[in-house]
C-alpha cells in the first residue's frame, strides 16, 4: 500500500493502482475534467500507475496544460480514424497546420486528397473510437528503433527530426493499430475526447476542438478569412524554400546554408513591408496608421521600418503611442479579481485622444501627452504638433484595430495593421508549434534584457496577457486593411540561448516551474545558432538586443 497525500488528507492506495483511478474518485471535487496529475510536483500522465507513497494534485481541461494534452490526443484520434478509413498513406499525407480561433487547419500533402464523404467518414470513425473508449499507451523504443517505424509509415519527417535527438530512447505513443510520435503528454484513452467536430475548409479540414476558457462546451466555428490566408501564404512560403518542419531548419544549419537563408527571409520581411507602405501612400486622405497585435508581435520595430518605407514615399511619418493616453493609473478600472485593468479600453482616455486626432486632421495645433509610467500620469511637455500635407502619424497600441478607439475619425483616414508572429514552421508533421509560444519566448528574453524580469514573472503574468488579447485584439483582427507576420522560421534557434538559461534558473515548486520545463523540451529540437548573422534591423532584433531601432 500507498500513502498519498491529496488535498491535506493522507489516503491509502495498492501499489500500482492507476492515476486514473485515482482522478476518478476525485472528479466531483472539479468542475472540468481531469487530465492530468502532479505527483510529488512532477506531472504524470493518467495511464502511469502508483510507485511510491507521494503527493497527488490535479490538472483539468481548464489548465493550459491539461488544454493542450486534450488537443494533442484529439489529433492522434482524428489520425487514427483517417488511417482506419484512408490507410496509412493518407495519415502520412496530413500536416496539422495551425490554429484558428478554436479550429485546427490540416492541410493535405503528397497528392492526398479527402472529399467531404471520406471526411464525414473519418468524422463518424472518430465517434466510434471515443465509445470505444480505447487506451492509449506509450513505450519507450531505443532511437533506432523508433525512427525505423517511422520510416516504414512513411512518417519522414519524424526521421529527419531524430537525427538530431540526443536521447537514446524515444516515447512513441500506440492508440489502437496506430503509433506516432506527440511532443507533451496525452489522455488514457480515447473516452475522453468528448467534444469534437470535424469538417471540410479550403483545401483541407478543420478539427474542432473545446478552448480552455469553456472546456466543456464545442464553440461556433469563426472562419477569420484575412488570418487563414496570411498563414497559408507564410507556410507555402516555408515549403517553397525547404524548410516546413524543426528537422528541416536543422538540416539547414548542419549545411551551412543559415546566414544565407536569415537574409532571404529578411528580405521577405522588408518586401511585405514595402507593399505595406506603398499601399497607404496610393490610398487618397490616409493620415493615421494603426497597428495593433498582440505582445510580444514586434510592434515596435514594425513601426520603424514601415516609417522608413514611408519616407520612400515622402511621407512624414509621426510616431504615437496609445499608451500615452492612459487615465491616470489611480483612475484605472479594476478588473473580476480587483487588481487595475490596464488592458481594457476604459484604461484609456478615449475621448481626448479622438478629440486630439480631429483637432490634428483640421489642421489645427495640438499638445500631444507622454504618460510617466514611474508616477502614474500623464504628462504634457508643451511640444506642439500639426498635420502638414504630407505628414502620417503612425500609432500602436493594443486597441489600434477597434472602431471604438477612434471613433470620430473618417474611415478613409485610417489605414490598420494586424501584427504578430503567426508561426506556422511546426515540430513535425503532426506536432504544430502554437503561435503563443513563440510569442512568449520572445517576451521572456525581452523582459528579462530589458526590465530585469525573471522568468517566473514572465510566465506568471502570461494568463492574464492572454486574457486581454482574446477580449481586446483578436476580435479586431479581421477589421485590418493589412496583416503581417513578424515570426521568423530561425528565430527559435536564435532565442534558444537566451531563454534556455533563464527557464532553467526556475526550480521545483516556484510558480511557472511546469511551463518552464515544457519550453525547455521543446528547445531541445532545435539546433541553436548564434544572433551575430542577424540584421541590426530585424525584428529579432527587439528582443535579443542590439537593435539600430529605439525598442
Amino acid at each position: 500500500m500507498a500513502t498519498i497525500m491529496i488535498g491535506g488528507k493522507e489516503k491509502r492506495y495498492e501499489d500500482g493502482i492507476k492515476y486514473e483511478i485515482i482522478a476518478e474518485a476525485h472528479q466531483n471535487d472539479y468542475v472540468s475534467q481531469i487530465a492530468l496529475v502532479t505527483v510529488d510536483g512532477k506531472i504524470q500522465e493518467l495511464m502511469k500507475r502508483v510507485d511510491r507513497d507521494c503527493e497527488l494534485d490535479f490538472i483539468t481541461y481548464a489548465d493550459a496544460i491539461g488544454h493542450k494534452t486534450y488537443v494533442r490526443t484529439a489529433i492522434m484520434l482524428m489520425l487514427k480514424a483517417i488511417k482506419d478509413v484512408a490507410g496509412m498513406e493518407a495519415v502520412a499525407g496530413v500536416k496539422v497546420e495551425f490554429a484558428i480561433g478554436a479550429g485546427y487547419y490540416c492541410a493535405f500533402r503528397n497528392g492526398l486528397k479527402l472529399d467531404e464523404k471520406t471526411i464525414e467518414k473519418v468524422k463518424d470513425r472518430m465517434g466510434e473510437l471515443v465509445d470505444m473508449d480505447l487506451l492509449v499507451t506509450k513505450k519507450a523504443y531505443p532511437a533506432a528503433e523508433a525512427v525505423a517505424l517511422f520510416a516504414e509509415n512513411g512518417m519522414k519527417d519524424k526521421v529527419s527530426l531524430f537525427r538530431y535527438r540526443r536521447s537514446s530512447n524515444i516515447n512513441v505513443y500506440c492508440m489502437g493499430d496506430y503509433y506516432d510520435y506527440f511532443y507533451g503528454y496525452m489522455l488514457p484513452s480515447t473516452g475522453y475526447i468528448r467534444q469534437f467536430d470535424l469538417f471540410a475548409y479550403e483545401d483541407g479540414l478543420i478539427l474542432l476542438l473545446p478552448d480552455q476558457e469553456d472546456p466543456e462546451i464545442l464553440p461556433e466555428f469563426k472562419p477569420r478569412k484575412k488570418l487563414f490566408q496570411t498563414l497559408l501564404a507564410t507556410g507555402a512560403w516555408g515549403r517553397d524554400i525547404g524548410i516546413d518542419t524543426v528537422g528541416d531548419l536543422n538540416n539547414q544549419i548542419c549545411d551551412g546554408n543559415i546566414a544565407d537563408m536569415i537574409l532571404v527571409q529578411e528580405a521577405l520581411q522588408e518586401r511585405r513591408i514595402g507593399e505595406i507602405a506603398r499601399d497607404i501612400a496610393r490610398r487618397e486622405g490616409v493620415k493615421f496608421v494603426m497597428i495593433a497585435g498582440p505582445s510580444s508581435s514586434g510592434k515596435t520595430t514594425f513601426s520603424h521600418r514601415l516609417s522608413i518605407q514611408l519616407r520612400t514615399y515622402g511621407l512624414m511619418p509621426h510616431p504615437i503611442g496609445l499608451d500615452n493616453y492612459y487615465v491616470d493609473h489611480d483612475r484605472t478600472p479594476l478588473d473580476e479579481d480587483g487588481e487595475p485593468d490596464y488592458e481594457c479600453l476604459e484604461a484609456l482616455d478615449v475621448e481626448q485622444f479622438n478629440k486630439d486626432m480631429t483637432a490634428l486632421l483640421a489642421g489645427e495645433e495640438v499638445q500631444l501627452p507622454t504618460f510617466n509610467f514611474k508616477t502614474g500620469k500623464r504628462e504634457y511637455s508643451g511640444k506642439i504638433t500639426t498635420l502638414g500635407q504630407n505628414d502620417i502619424l503612425v500609432i500602436e497600441g493594443i486597441h489600434g484595430l477597434n472602431e471604438k478607439m477612434s471613433y470620430s475619425l473618417p474611415a478613409q483616414s485610417k489605414y490598420k495593421i494586424y501584427i504578430s508572429a503567426l508561426t506556422t514552421l511546426n515540430v513535425d508533421e503532426h506536432n504544430r508549434i502554437p503561435t503563443t509560444d513563440n510569442r512568449l519566448l520572445r517576451r521572456l528574453v525581452r523582459d528579462a534584457r530589458t526590465r530585469g524580469a525573471s522568468a517566473a514573472k514572465t510566465i506568471s503574468m502570461w494568463p492574464s496577457v492572454r486574457r486581454g488579447e482574446e477580449k481586446y485584439i483578436f476580435p479586431f483582427q479581421e477589421e485590418a486593411d493589412a496583416m503581417f507576420n513578424s515570426a521568423m522560421l530561425f528565430e527559435l534557434s536564435v532565442l534558444k540561448q537566451y531563454a534556455e538559461p533563464l527557464l532553467f534558473s526556475i526550480q521545483k515548486g516556484e510558480p511557472g516551474y511546469h511551463e518552464a520545463k515544457r519550453l525547455l523540451k521543446f528547445l531541445e529540437y532545435f539546433l541553436g545558432i548564434s544572433s551575430e548573422e542577424v540584421p541590426k534591423n530585424s525584428l529579432c532584433r527587439e528582443f535579443v538586443g542590439g537593435s539600430c531601432f529605439e525598442v
